[in-house]
């Protein structure tokens, strides 16, 4: 038999190619939706063990989190960004305050906030940096003689001493930053029944071995156990990322199970639509669904969701009613399903549409703008030329409103509408909140010499965010709010 060819033993260009299909089919077929859904129950029910052994309530970060919350166990929604934990890039966020949680972790002594990372990382930056920088600047903010509860603590196998330290460096601007805000402490301290915050992780175990890094795993669960006691010094925030570790470089499947790490991240590119919410009321009825009847079967279930009123989304009662942005002021807003009632109510209403408008055409009545801004980020560019109109509008009606009142307080309110009553309507009301309200929450009445700053504005949007934990104003629209606002006077 003759010895074999050069051509015969290497692979042709078209074997090649059939070998590239199948491993990208092999790689989809691992990463398909059934087993997403399958890995997300199976990490919930390691964070329904996290909570029923340390007693204490859980808190998704969002978005992810609540994929792993049985949402009759969720005691609340957290909002710490990865991306302020990135190496080289740590920020403590004034938009994102989280203050709301200061109230539920005083109550339980403590909280469980659970999040996920995906690609052979122990856990998100959002719970090994983002969350620890918070407490120390929180603990700095609030118990300022307490030097004790002030320093930066890390997960060790996570987090490097070069930067922790980096970070730590940090932290006197970010203590800043929040005081800039001019935020009283005194309540937030007796939300907190005067113990400071300290941060613990846990863990699953991971693939790779048997034993957690300092403050993870079994050591973590001491930890907490020992600071959810009554007479310790500090309220544990425990860390719970709810996916366990799958070995090796860049892994994100583990082979021959079909578990994937951190299968709810990233919803938008693999979800079809499904959220959090409306996975745990279908569960059975899709993790038992094959691979090839889910599209349709995801695709009924958003629309039953739709024909109940639910969205497709999120969306909640608390989203779906109307929500006063600041204390002192009668500024609301909402998603347009709202829209009816506040108009019934005698409410000064602006709509915000998804469809391009001539602005000639926005005044509907002396209490009622409908503005057609286009959609997404075009709507958030569009908002800048906008808000003059929408701020006069609004401005012209609060006026004589408070002259009808008799005591320069408006008697109606102001109702700001968009799709997601997070966005738009948010920006808006801040424009609105800075523009036609003295720092006193009076009604402005003309004055050319008024002006503003960013330091002023963040300041006013500290306050809408404390209130609206949830609020989410995009980077553009708070562009355009502070572009409109710095570049013109009243």
């Amino acid at each position: 038999m003759p010895p074999p060819t050069l051509a015969e033993v290497i692979f042709p260009e078209q074997a090649n190619h059939s070998f590239s299909r199948i491993l990208g089919d092999l790689k989809r077929s691992n990463l398909s939706i059934t087993n997403r859904l399958r890995s997300i129950r199976q990490d919930a029910y390691f964070v329904e063990d996290v909570a029923a052994r340390l007693k204490l309530p859980l808190v998704a970060n969002e978005r992810c989190g609540s994929w792993y919350i049985d949402p009759a166990l969720k005691a609340g929604s957290a909002y710490f960004k990865s991306t302020d934990g990135h190496t080289g890039q740590w920020k403590f966020s004034t938009r994102r305050l989280n203050l709301h949680l200061l109230e539920l972790v005083g109550k339980h002594n403590g909280c469980i906030i659970v999040d996920s990372t995906r690609r052979g990382k122990r856990m998100p930056d959002a719970l090994s940096k983002t969350v620890p920088t918070w407490c120390s600047v929180l603990n700095r903010v609030i118990f300022p003689d307490l030097a004790s509860s002030h320093a930066l603590v890390t997960p060790a196998g996570a987090v490097s001493a070069s930067e922790a330290s980096q970070i730590e460096a940090r932290l006197p601007g970010f203590v800043a930053s929040f005081g800039a805000l001019a935020i009283d402490p005194a309540p937030l301290r007796e939300q907190l029944g005067g113990k400071p915050l300290r941060p613990v992780w846990v863990t699953p175990a991971s693939e790779e071995d048997d034993q957690e890094d300092e403050e993870g795993g079994e050591d973590g669960y001491v930890v907490a156990l020992d600071l959810a006691r009554d007479g310790s010094a500090f309220h544990p925030v425990v860390c719970c990322t709810s996916s366990r570790r799958v070995a090796g470089v860049g892994a994100e499947i583990a082979g021959g199970t079909g578990y994937i790490q951190g299968a709810g991240d990233d919803t938008e590119n693999w979800a079809m639509g499904l959220t959090a919410a409306a996975f745990w009321r279908h569960q059975d009825e899709l993790l038992a669904a094959a691979e090839g009847e889910l599209p349709g079967l995801i695709a009924r279930l958003l629309l039953l969701t739709a024909a109940e009123g639910e969205g497709g989304g999120d969306t909640t009662a608390t989203a779906r009613g109307l929500r006063r942005v600041a204390p002192g002021i009668g500024v609301f807003v909402g998603t347009l399903a709202a829209k009816e009632t506040a108009l019934s109510e005698g409410s000064c209403v602006v709509t915000l549409v998804s469809k391009s408008t001539e602005r000639t055409t926005w005044v509907k009545s002396a209490a009622w703008m409908e503005a057609g801004l286009g959609k997404s980020k075009a709507a958030s560019r569009s908002l800048r030329d906008a808000l003059p109109q929408i701020c006069e509008f609004v401005s012209r009606f609060l006026r004589i409103e408070a002259e009808l009142s008799g005591n320069g307080t408006p008697e109606r309110k102001v109702v700001i509408l968009c799709d997601s009553g997070k966005d738009l309507s948010v920006g808006i009301a801040l424009a609105i909140y800075c523009w036609c309200f003295d720092p006193c929450g009076n009604v402005r009445v003309g004055d050319e010499r008024e002006s503003f700053n960013k330091t002023a504005i963040r300041v006013k949007l500290g306050h809408i965010m404390t209130t609206m934990p949830d609020a989410n104003p995009s980077r553009a629209t708070l562009q355009s709010v502070n572009s409109y606002l710095m570049d013109w006077r009243k």
